[in-house]
């Protein structure tokens, strides 16, 4: 990120960390510093390939930006939310359903969770290449910051998570990375999210659940760790297990188009986000995101040159891999019906969905 002078600006100051005593997910964690030499990849690749195919999340330490530099990107990440109008908002949106694309801001209240309950989360989503792109007034003086954190993410961060995941399928290295370009088309996303307190009678109509349990739709998802605890995960046991904040670290979890070109041996993860612990509550929740997609015009098809698909066997979510969606049907697809489409209920749980001929399932 820029080392010269930087704007001033507001620091962000999130709620302390919980004290409770909170079921916690046991997930690896993996020292990103050592995937700059081949010896490193070697040691990294299985323990990585292992993480994502039981949780489908780990963390990942070390990976080259300062708790400091971490600080100044969540002080960033509230500007959308804290310094932009409600009358500037609203010209900074944009119709996700009819064109299957996050852009700008998501509002509070577009989707629904339950029981006519509606969100309560604001996100703002800049593409990964951010120049070019009109933005709020208050934001602008940040572009050149942010544009150096996307790309960050994207090469110092994704490419060597990309690398260990092609190794733990024993394929080339560069297998995956050559379908994630920086400036290929395609998109991939910034996205500072903020999660609002809700009311108590929502609560109790949606059970506490924030956001229902789903799978990101694109290959892998940084998520920056933050204090608020409110994240859950799905344990192969079927149990939810909450996501503990670490300083400095970052949340790594597979999506579903990862499980599509693993052939299901790499799991899109399914998570959750809830209202957080009595000592958190009635603070907001500020996310850093990078969520990174396959460029657009790759088949989601399983690799099955990959010596261990060919060892283990392929599981698909279609028939035949003539139906395979490309990147950029499924972002479409997903994206267009999420939280505005009328679900199908399988059992107490799980509620269904049919996006380009693959049932997509949300779990309460």
């Amino acid at each position: 990120m820029p080392g010269t002078t930087i704007p001033p600006l507001p620091h962000y100051v999130p709620a302390p960390p919980t004290k409770e005593e909170l079921e916690w997910a046991d997930l690896a964690v993996i020292d990103l510093s050592k995937a700059s030499t081949p010896e490193g990849r070697a040691e990294l690749a299985p323990k990585v390939r292992d993480a994502m195919r039981t949780y489908g999340f780990m963390y990942v330490v070390n990976h080259g930006l300062t708790q400091a530099q971490n600080d100044r990107i969540f002080d960033i990440a509230d500007v959308p939310f804290s310094q932009v109008p409600e009358d500037e908002k609203k010209k900074f949106t944009h119709d996700i359903k009819a064109t299957g694309l996050y852009k700008w801001y998501k509002l509070r209240q577009y989707w629904h969770i339950d029981n006519g309950v509606r969100d309560q989360i604001e996100h703002y989503n800049m593409h990964r290449q951010i120049i070019n792109q009109e933005n709020p007034k208050a934001l602008q003086p940040f572009l050149p910051e942010i544009r150096a954190f996307a790309e960050y993410n994207h090469y110092n961060i994704l490419h060597p998570i990309l690398r260990l995941l092609a190794r733990g399928m024993e394929l080339p290295e560069e297998t995956f990375v050559d379908m994630h370009g920086f400036d290929h088309k395609g998109e991939g996303w910034i996205r500072f999210m903020k999660y609002y307190p809700r009311t108590k009678e929502d609560e109790d109509k949606t059970k506490n659940v924030w956001l229902k349990g789903h799978m990101d739709f694109g290959t892998v998802t940084i998520l920056w760790s933050q204090p608020v605890s409110a994240l859950q995960i799905m344990s192969p046991d079927g149990k939810w297990r909450w996501v503990k904040h670490m300083d400095n670290a970052l949340v790594i979890n597979a999506g579903e188009a990862m499980e599509f070109l693993s052939g299901g041996f790499y799991k899109g993860t399914i998570h959750r986000v809830r209202q957080p612990p009595p000592d958190q509550q009635g603070y907001p929740r500020l996310g850093v995101f990078y969520f990174a997609l396959s460029d657009d015009d790759v088949v989601l098809k399983p690799l099955t040159q990959s010596p261990v698909l060919q060892r283990e066997g392929v599981v698909r979510r279609w028939e035949d891999d003539s139906q395979a969606p490309t990147m950029e049907q499924w972002r479409k697809g997903r994206t267009s019906a999420y939280g505005t489409t009328q679900l199908k209920k399988k059992d107490d749980v799980i509620e269904e969905e049919v996006i380009n001929g693959v049932v997509v399932k949300h779990w309460n």
